[in-house]
């Protein structure tokens, strides 16, 4: 089993882009559920903490299979909030893509921000990701 993905950035717009490419090159293959929603966590982070943040981006597989993505920011203060847009609004359906894709997500407060996660699904495409978190 391969060591978890981790990256220390920090959130500019061309990192969502590199950050994609860099889940895909880890799994070894085709990821477009696990991309979609590192894409969608980095971006909602960029969008509402703010561009220059310091951010880390875990990959890993649970011991049951399931990959998992972590993004950690240092404001435990800007919380998610999902949001029914309408067909003309430009934004707000990253967390609707999140949930319908990911099995399960969440949110976490540390004493010096907040860490959003989600899981996918075992799938054979990512079985080669690995690893174990350090924290829940």
């Amino acid at each position: 089993m391969t060591e978890p993905l981790v990256l220390e950035l920090l959130a500019l717009p061309k990192a969502v882009a590199e950050v994609r490419h860099a889940v895909r090159e880890h799994l070894g293959a085709p990821c477009p559920e696990a991309q979609l929603c590192v894409s969608e966590l980095l971006t909602n982070m960029i969008n509402h903490v703010g561009e220059g943040a310091a951010v880390t981006v875990r990959l890993f597989l649970t011991p049951d299979g399931r990959t998992r993505l972590e993004v950690t920011d240092p404001d435990p203060h800007t919380w998610l909030i999902a949001r029914s847009p309408s067909g003309d609004d430009e934004t707000g359906r990253g967390l609707l893509l999140l949930d319908a894709v990911a099995r399960r997500w969440g949110v976490w407060l540390t004493p010096i921000g907040k860490t959003v996660w989600c899981e996918l699904p075992p799938d054979a495409s990512t079985a080669q990701a690995g690893g174990e978190p350090t924290s829940p």
